[in-house]
């Protein structure tokens, strides 16, 4: 029987299943040739490092050896991880929505030797309970069919992967001004107008619509939009979804009321929120906005930088088997670290039983009567937590999530004036240029401790990058991030559109049962909606019309989504709303910290901003140089630009209308 061979992987979660007596197998055609061989089924196992019920299954079916003897003699057992294979994981939870009307993780499918899914599920208990079969009955169920009735389960691996693989991206048109005022409509009768957010429970941080609104508001005047981000960014800052102790926010809210958390901590959710945070703050000067955004920011510099300079994952929900114990607080544990304060604190926190058996998790749904108290008994705390066992961190540094974190850090740093941020983000950015890029012009998805993984870039990767590249054009005058971005966008064009569409594997790709194609904006932003934003960000700063063209494309995809379900079209949203106010372009010629500053704050967010010296590369810049040697701002709209100003007020009169 074949070995595990998971302690060879670069993926933490690969890693954390080394020891299971499980024969696990890498995802690749090796896997496959043996179940030929052997003639069995696939069982292929799909998850992530912070994933709780994923650690639940691991321990009750994968660690158990009876368990694990019997699927290795009857199955080729395949572990992935999501993260790491996002192609994998977007079509067989396809598979899996569609065969069973739901999905999650960990994710279960059993495919024929040709890859095909006859069999899909999430999470199987070790034990029947709640109608539920046991993962035990599940398997012995399997090969009793696998046996009698091969014929019926070939059809119906055959029958999913015609019926899903036909499925294709229909252009719907152009979200135009029309489609965006719809949108924000529908988001308004979506809209909890007690707690915030939108839905019911789970609630999930409506990242990628709040940006769109934001931008919706800037050039509408909407009171409505502006309302529903203040409301939900407030609720989700002051409930326990967010870290009130060190920053960062949990995955998602159990409850409608943002009070218990999922507590893993995922880079992507803190970089999209980064970027709204700060967001907000430019627009209303919000002291809650500030803090959030720079504590925020601080959580990724200090828990989720790697040595290498990039940025992990995510954190752990668990620690010694119990989910959020290093968060949560019992009333004779604060009494024990804060003495007198400890009433304050419980009452100001909420510490009232609202997690599982006596703890709570701290809110801050008002702000203190002294600041320096509470930032007195927050560092007590932080003392105290940090005795605890720390959560485990998946240290693998992925693309496109680094991408995000470069953005959102860069305009961060830029707004909030901490070139620290700024300096984090050029480190990250470096290290996917000189790790993950290959000589070939190919992007690798992950690295760990400055190795490159095995699985290529998917478009996502491709195209949240190459936004970060662009946007630090407005923070270096580095002009070799414009030809890294370049690069990677007509790769995109090369690889990624066939047939007049997008899809999120590249055309030299390993070849899976269906190539994978989805424009929705979910956990975070789809990868044609992430190309749109950079295609479009390209023309801006190139003034090439086939970047204008591919952008347009992009947006066509999710055109229909938006107009039905925006809440699932977020940043195709805001990319087209970016559109819809210009776009602009700003060309700061010199070195003027505060004229960049204003430029990125009091634009359209997402406007394309080049900082650079005279006689630089960057056709923006192209023929524009200084005002009576001072540094000078040209504000331009398709590279016709008004005249130039030099100080900063005006430039904000200029991007305001003197507002």
């Amino acid at each position: 029987m074949t070995a595990n061979e998971l302690g060879s992987s670069t993926s933490p979660y690969l890693r954390q299943h080394a020891g299971n007596p499980v024969a696990w197998k890498q995802w690749g055609e090796a896997a496959f040739a043996e179940a030929r061989e052997r003639d069995v089924p696939v069982f292929l196992s799909v998850g992530y490092s912070a994933c709780h019920w994923c650690h639940v299954m691991a321990h009750e079916s994968f660690e158990d050896a009876a368990t694990a003897a019997y699927l290795n003699e009857h199955f080729v057992n395949v572990k992935v991880d999501r993260e790491e294979r996002p192609d994998v994981d977007a079509i067989y939870m396809e598979a899996t929505v569609a065969m069973t009307g739901r999905g999650g993780w960990p994710m279960s499918v059993f495919l024929t030797p040709a890859g095909e899914p006859f069999f899909c599920g999430t999470y199987f208990p070790a034990d029947a309970r709640h109608g539920m079969a046991s993962f035990r009955q599940v398997l012995e169920s399997l090969i009793d069919a696998w046996r009698t009735k091969r014929e019926q389960i070939a059809g119906i691996g055959q029958s999913v992967v015609e019926q899903l693989g036909a499925r294709q991206q229909v252009a719907g048109g152009a979200i135009d001004a029309a489609v965006l005022e719809r949108a924000a409509a529908v988001l308004k009768v979506d809209f909890d107008p007690v707690d915030a957010g939108f839905g019911q429970a789970p609630k999930f941080p409506p990242s990628m619509v709040l940006d769109f609104l934001l931008r919706h508001h800037r050039r509408t005047g909407s009171v409505d939009a502006l309302a529903m981000v203040e409301a939900s960014c407030e609720r989700m800052a002051r409930g326990g979804m967010y870290d009130q102790l060190a920053g960062g926010f949990a995955r998602y809210s159990v409850d409608a009321q943002w009070i218990v958390p999922h507590f893993e901590k995922m880079l992507y959710d803190n970089a999209l929120l980064l970027d709204v945070y700060t967001h907000w703050w430019a627009v209303t000067g919000s002291p809650l906005a500030q803090r959030v955004a720079t504590e925020t920011a601080d959580f990724l510099l200090a828990e989720l930088l790697t040595p290498e300079g990039g940025f992990a994952s995510a954190l752990d929900a668990d620690t010694e088997g119990e989910e959020g114990r290093y968060y949560v607080w019992a009333p004779d544990e604060l009494r024990d670290v804060l003495g007198d304060d400890a009433a304050w604190v419980i009452e100001l926190c909420d510490v009232t039983g609202t997690f599982e058996q006596g703890t709570s998790v701290l809110q801050l749904r008002r702000d203190p009567d002294s600041a320096e108290r509470w930032e007195r008994v927050k560092r007590l705390l932080l003392v105290a937590r940090g005795r605890r066992t720390y959560p485990g961190r998946d240290d693998k540094v992925v693309a496109a999530w680094n991408g995000l974190a470069i953005t959102a850090l860069t305009r961060a740093g830029i707004v909030l004036d901490r070139p620290e941020y700024v300096d984090a983000a050029v480190r990250a950015a470096t290290l996917i240029r000189d790790v993950h890029l290959d000589s070939s012009g190919r992007l690798h998805r992950t690295s760990r401790d400055g190795v490159v993984g095995s699985a290529h870039g998917v478009l996502e990767d491709y195209a949240a990058y190459a936004q970060a590249c662009l946007t630090l054009l407005a923070a270096t005058s580095d002009d070799s991030w414009l030809t890294v971005a370049k690069a990677l966008l007509d790769r995109v064009l090369e690889q990624f559109v066939a047939d007049g569409a997008f899809f999120d594997t590249a055309g030299d790709a390993e070849k899976l049962a269906w190539r994978p194609q989805d424009a929705t904006d979910n956990a975070s932003p789809s990868g044609v909606s992430l190309a749109a934003e950079a295609l479009t960000t390209l023309a801006s700063v190139t003034g090439e019309a086939r970047y204008e063209e591919a952008a347009d494309l992009a947006l066509a995809a999710s055109a229909a989504l938006a107009a039905r379900a925006p809440r699932f079209a977020g940043r195709a949203l805001a990319v087209a709303e970016a559109r819809q106010a210009g776009p602009l372009e700003i060309a700061i010629v010199g070195a003027d910290k505060e004229l960049t500053r204003v430029a990125v704050q009091h634009a359209p967010w997402g406007t394309a901003v080049v900082r650079g010296e005279p006689g630089s590369d960057v056709p923006l810049l192209a023929g524009r140089g200084l005002v009576d040697g001072r540094a000078a701002a040209y504000v331009c709209q398709k590279f016709t630009c008004k005249l130039p100003v030099v100080l900063p007020e005006d430039l904000r009169a200029e991007l305001t209308g003197g507002r």
